[in-house]
């Protein structure tokens, strides 16, 4: 099969349902041939953007929406050549599997050697062959994924968009199929814009991921800058397990009940700012001579890693990551030390 994969680009685009604004106007460009995340909460807007590139939705007045050089703001989605799967799948229960991935094709009139050729391709590529004249309700969640997955690559869309497909399905399924879209969308080289709530299926399946939240972006970058360089608290909150160090500071020095802690060399010297770090980068160590001293409250043991909270060090609780072979007991005094790149001030 063969994508000619274009860029997007939204300009002023926001959108208002009934004197409610739901998408505040916003600015956004997609390359050829990536794979952007629109990651958020319940309502903030990434599925309103979403339906906006597709053509499901208009931007109010003054938004534009180009495919490359095509101005596609008031094209219907049947004439935008893009490809769609829903997270209900919305597929027909009155076809086979294969009838589904060729019903594009067949509405398009393409010429029926053509259009078996193409379903066969993208049978194989889906691993469906066995199951190409079975009905749909005789499929399990993960291979109706694939069927509608398929279905909306059998036209050669210049854009692919997905709203949450995998949310219906078990974890242990999802961990797979993400791998498996993984592979898939870097395959195809096809622009594609993914919508999700959840995180880990951004950092994994993003080239760049959009943070967007009450109807505005707040920010843009790949998986690692979203992790590590959060512009602000809501992106730093949202996106994975933060632990926030408070106090006073006094000459580059956050002074703490539990302790203290020096600013590095490279964070802006901000005496309003709080410092932030993830759990991975803390380190559970002898209180005697530790920048910060608490009590172990709880101990989580999650496999790979143990999860430690503990209490004293700063106004919440700290989360701290230890191998998973390390034990500690509630109640006992610990020492906790931060990786100096591991620190994130933010106002």
């Amino acid at each position: 099969m063969k994508f000619t994969p274009v860029p997007i680009a939204l300009s002023q685009c926001a959108k208002t349902f009934h004197g409610t604004r739901v998408l505040e106007p916003l600015d956004l460009t997609i390359g050829a041939g990536e794979t952007l995340v629109l990651l958020g909460p319940s309502g903030c807007g990434k599925t309103t953007t979403l339906r906006i590139v597709a053509g499901l939705e208009t931007p109010d007045a003054g938004g534009a929406v180009r495919f490359g050089d095509d101005d596609v703001t008031r094209l219907p989605i049947e004439r935008r050549q893009v490809g769609m799967v829903f997270q209900s799948y919305a597929l027909f229960p009155n076809l086979t599997v294969r009838g589904n991935v060729g019903y594009g094709l067949k509405i398009a009139k393409v010429d029926p050697a053509l259009a078996r050729k193409r379903v066969d391709e993208l049978l194989a590529m889906m691993r469906l062959e066995a199951h190409a004249d079975k009905p749909i309700h005789q499929l399990s969640g993960g291979q109706r994924q694939r069927v509608a997955l398929a279905r909306a690559l059998a036209r050669e869309p210049r854009v692919l968009l997905l709203d949450e497909p995998l949310t219906a399905l078990d974890a242990r399924l999802r961990d797979t199929l993400r791998r498996e879209m993984n592979a898939l969308l870097r395959g195809l080289g096809v622009t594609t814009v993914y919508v999700t709530h959840d995180q880990a299926e951004a950092m994994e399946l993003g080239d760049r991921i959009v943070v967007m939240s009450a109807g505005r972006i707040e920010q843009i970058g790949t998986p690692r800058d979203i992790y590590y360089r959060p512009v602000n608290r809501a992106v730093a909150q949202f996106v994975g397990t933060i632990n926030r160090v408070a106090g006073q500071w006094r000459d580059g020095v956050l002074a703490t009940d539990g302790g203290s802690v020096g600013l590095p060399a490279g964070l802006a010297r901000d005496e309003r700012a709080e410092l932030f770090f993830r759990p991975e980068d803390g380190r559970l160590v002898d209180p005697a001579n530790a920048s910060l001293r608490g009590t172990v409250d709880t101990v989580s043991f999650l496999g790979e890693r143990t999860r430690v909270s503990v209490s004293g060090a700063a106004p919440e609780a700290l989360v701290i990551d230890v191998p998973g072979r390390t034990d500690w007991a509630p109640g006992s005094v610990v020492g906790i030390e931060i990786a100096p790149e591991g620190l994130i001030a933010l106002p």
